[in-house]
């Protein structure tokens, strides 16, 4: 697989193929006689692992899986910076399934549809999520004189979610046609079932999100899908896998070429995510935490030159909430709280690093050793788009909140948190990470460590009155998130769950973004286009919940 994504990734334009170049015919142009499908679709499929990229950065920032470093929420996510996430979905992804979709119907291509409809289906909802109305309808058309080509107006993001529906089913009936044709599935290989599975999952999602605004609906239609089981489980989970690559081209994770440098450096790891896995539940400590996080060093620094809050008090509002500031505990896990711009110090090489989940890192086996380009799998991770465990959370969540979905909460509880140990442990150990892992903790101890986990949250649900049971699922569903920041960013809206969050640290630190602003190369070039203000208040449609910090924050 890694060969394949080394391939792949150098391929900058679809590629076509002929016996006979006609010099009238730009080269560079693709023309549908001279396409090639199945280089179209591995066009899309590497995109679209792009766009996942992408976008859950910012729900990853934003719900606290890693540091937001800004001091205001007004200063985060500028217009300027979704251009490229904005290209990609619609110059890339929607364009070119645009292109394909009539070109594979005439050849009978149905797999290479049904792939490439799940990928709309998805992005469409993604930008959605982001966005709320986005355009569609008059989009990637640019013989349309109304519009000029340039210009396409907004649709109603519920009609664009619904556009998204439509394209699952029908990608469901390609998976279930006669097809010739085999394309290259960089996520399934060529599972076909697994594609329904997924169908199915997505759907589960489409349905979740809409429970606020047609909650009979959704109910219904989360019932069959319940009562069907036909969701993705584990060995089918939908994820992009990275190689080990260095240079010409770079296959590696984008977490780990952006952190395991000469000098460190990257991402801050989030204060507050560490504290909730590491010290929260103290004396047990989440069986995932070594495998998600890389402490170069095992004790806490202690220069303020290097950590400059180590020098510095508690704001008052930390201090009256109750929420660790500044470093979560005594062993080394050093990142920073949420919306914090301080400077960089030289600190690259003290920093919590990611670690062998899923962004190929190095496994926390105490060695307390600084990362590099050599360190750890070598940036072989993943992208976990959607996971079974993923699917076990969604279903107690609208077992717990909504009218007429049955089922036991608690189970799917336990068993999304089963699934995510287990997952996230398999694909560590079938790395280069194997032996390190297996040195430091066996099989069965690690398994009594989920055991001891499993019991805690059973006491902790059995405990519980309704308000405290839909935090817990939240809680541990924003867990077994990491590395997803969309599933995340829209858990956290659309259920105000998992509360408390770690707060900025300016006491007004402004409005949490409900949603994006439009991109500054859509924003300048499309005369239609209508720029949100300044406040960023506006909610998805489906996100009908109250208005400002009172809600999420």
């Amino acid at each position: 697989m890694k060969k394949i994504y080394s391939l792949l990734i150098a391929l900058s334009l679809v590629l076509v193929s002929s016996c006979d170049l006609d010099l009238q015919q730009d080269p560079n142009n693709v023309a549908p006689e001279t396409a090639s499908l199945n280089l179209v679709l591995n066009r899309i499929q590497v995109d679209f692992a792009t766009f996942f990229n992408q976008t859950g950065d910012t729900g990853m920032r934003l719900t606290r899986m890693i540091n937001q470093g800004n001091n205001l929420y007004e200063q985060t996510h500028q217009p300027v910076s979704l251009d490229a996430r904005w290209t990609n979905a619609y110059a890339n992804i929607l364009n070119n399934v645009k292109f394909m979709l009539p070109l594979a119907e005439e050849a009978n291509f149905r797999r290479h549809m049904g792939m490439a409809r799940v990928i709309q289906a998805y992005t469409l909802m993604t930008l959605v999520d982001y966005f709320n109305d986005v355009p569609w309808s008059e989009a990637l058309d640019p013989n349309n004189p109304a519009i000029d080509g340039l210009n396409p107006n907004y649709d109603d993001a519920a009609s664009v979610y619904a556009v998204a529906l439509a394209s699952l089913q029908a990608a469901r009936e390609d998976f279930a046609a006669t097809s010739i044709g085999t394309p290259q599935d960089l996520y399934y290989n060529g599972t076909w079932a697994n594609w329904v599975r997924l169908i199915n999952t997505l759907e589960l999602k489409y349905h979740l999100n809409r429970k606020l605004v047609d909650p009979s609906g959704s109910a219904s239609a989360i019932n069959a899908l319940i009562s069907a089981n036909n969701f993705i489980e584990p060995g089918q989970e939908f994820i992009f896998r990275f190689g080990v690559n260095l240079t010409d081209p770079d296959s590696r994770h984008p977490r780990f070429g952006g952190q395991y440098t000469p000098g460190g450096g990257g991402d801050y790891q989030s204060t507050w995510y560490m504290w909730k896995m590491t010290e929260e539940k103290n004396p047990v400590v989440d069986p995932r935490a070594r495998f998600y996080f890389y402490r170069q060093r095992t004790t806490n620094p202690t220069d303020p030159d290097q950590l400059r809050c180590l020098g510095e008090i508690a704001p008052g509002h930390y201090l009256a909430g109750g929420w660790p500031f500044c470093l979560p505990g005594t062993r080394g896990y050093w990142g920073r709280d949420h919306l914090n711009a301080e400077g960089i110090p030289p600190d690259g090489l003290g920093r919590t690093a990611w670690g062998v989940y899923p962004a190929g890192g190095r496994f926390d086996d105490n060695a307390g050793a600084p990362v590099s380009p050599t360190a750890g799998a070598l940036g072989q991770g993943i992208h976990p788009i959607m996971l079974p465990a993923f699917a076990d959370f969604m279903i107690a969540e609208a077992i717990h909140t909504m009218d007429g979905v049955n089922g036991d909460a608690k189970a799917f509880v336990t068993s999304g948190i089963t699934k995510s140990m287990n997952f996230v442990r398999a694909y560590s150990v079938s790395t280069n990470q194997a032996g390190a892992i297996n040195t430091f903790q066996s099989q069965a101890a690690f398994t009594t460590q989920v055991e001891e986990y499993l019991d805690l949250i059973s006491r902790q649900w059995d405990a519980a009155n309704a308000d405290r049971r839909m935090n817990l699922i939240a809680r541990e569903y924003w867990l077994a998130l990491f590395g997803n920041g969309n599933e995340s960013y829209n858990l956290y809206r659309r259920t105000g769950q998992p509360d408390n969050m770690q707060p900025g640290l300016l006491e007004n630190f402004g409005s949490f973004p409900r949603t994006m602003f439009y991109p500054q190369n859509h924003a300048v070039t499309n005369r239609n286009a209508n720029q949100r203000d300044e406040a960023r208040r506006d909610r998805v449609f489906w996100d009908t919940n109250p208005e400002g910090n009172g809600w999420v924050y």
